[in-house]
């Protein structure tokens, strides 16, 4: 890959590397290296599951299993699927990192717009576990687990690995140096499925594995193909029913804990429970207010919401949003079907009328 020109040109190039992926406990980022034909993330982002939501530019919404996990450098490699396409971007190995190097920090986590946040390198060597990381102050979130760290001319330097909460945008990534250790060492074992021990470091495979014990120290190993299935349970099980009545995939809608996102022609709907609250919650995010001529459609709304039952339209900054409401105490089968259906039914129904008669705007994709 040839260094792009400038900034703004890289930015865009990693748009069609960066892959979003979700899980029933959480959600973050990862992104694809086409050399090694890898989809690489943090551990923790995918740990305890066998398989995960990933979604990008060049990859529908899918699941991928779990090939690889290291715990000590908090490393994660997924499958790639076949039609996955992309750029080939470049491993910065052969570059010296020097304290006061401005960088970028990209991620993509679901729910949240891709970003890139410039920042500083303040230390090359902040030890943890004996671990030397990348300390710099682009701005992280935790969604950003798992993206890359880039160097100003384009290529990839480390992967965004924590943040010290309320410290003042003190994040810290993994130099590409381990990465590139973790790739080979990978490659050369004999197993589809790998985990590197956590006390010897030796690379146990599907193949090689003693009864759930490491071959080499008799550490206790879980491949990720022992994970155990994940399973709701209570509310958020109702809630998952229902998605799976409405005729949507319960396993690609999972967006963290208590969490769904589903497309819905063109209105993606977010459904969270609240546990502590007992309210479920539907946002079917529609389009976006005109940029001239508002108040039609502001009066359009207020008549809707006197007309439709169980669901009411509200204005959160530019965002138009449908949404329900219910409590866990008369939740149950019936009115959740109800209700659901018809917030899936009438969010496509509005977008289309909101935009044509109205002069909303379409809303973009944020992948």
């Amino acid at each position: 890959m040839a260094a792009p020109d400038n900034i703004k040109d890289f930015i865009e190039l990693y748009r069609n590397v960066v892959i979003q992926i979700a899980t029933p406990y959480s959600t973050g980022t990862g992104f694809y290296l086409k050399e090694h034909n890898l989809i690489v993330t943090n551990e923790h982002v995918i740990k305890g599951n066998r398989k995960v939501v990933i979604e990008g530019i060049n990859v529908k919404k899918q699941m991928s299993h779990v090939r690889f996990t290291d715990t000590l450098f908090d490393l994660a490699f997924l499958e790639v699927p076949e039609s996955m396409s992309g750029p080939d971007v470049k491993l910065a190995l052969d570059k010296v990192i020097d304290e006061g190097e401005q960088i970028v920090a990209i991620g993509h986590p679901f729910g949240l717009k891709y970003t890139a946040t410039k920042g500083i390198i303040s230390n090359t060597e902040h030890k943890q576990n004996d671990v030397d990381f990348l300390q710099h102050d682009a701005a992280l979130n935790p969604g950003n687990s798992g993206g890359p760290l880039i160097s100003m001319d384009g290529e990839i330097i480390g992967v965004n690995t924590f943040v010290i909460r309320d410290g003042n945008s003190i994040g810290f990534s993994l130099p590409v140096k381990y990465l590139k250790e973790t790739i080979d060492a990978f490659k050369k074992v004999d197993g589809a499925i790998v985990v590197k021990c956590s006390s010897c470091f030796f690379m146990v495979t599907d193949k090689n594995i003693d009864h759930k014990y490491c071959p080499n120290c008799g550490t206790k190993i879980e491949l990720p193909t022992e994970a155990d299935e994940y399973e709701a349970s209570g509310i958020p099980k109702s809630v998952e029913e229902l998605i799976v009545k409405t005729g949507n995939d319960v396993q690609l809608a999972r967006r963290g804990p208590n969490n769904w996102e589903i497309q819905q022609g063109s209105a993606k709907i977010n459904i969270s429970y609240y546990a502590k609250t007992g309210l479920i919650i539907g946002d079917a995010l529609l389009c976006l207010l005109p940029k001239e001529n508002i108040q039609p459609l502001y009066e359009y709304l207020l008549r809707q919401n006197f007309e439709i039952e169980g669901l009411s339209f509200s204005v959160k900054g530019q965002n138009i949003v449908l949404s329900l409401l219910i409590h866990d105490k008369y939740f149950n089968s019936e009115i959740g079907i109800k209700l659901f259906k018809r917030l899936f039914e009438k969010a496509d129904h509005y977008d289309d009328i909101l935009v044509n008669k109205y002069g909303a705007q379409w809303k973009e994709t944020t992948l």
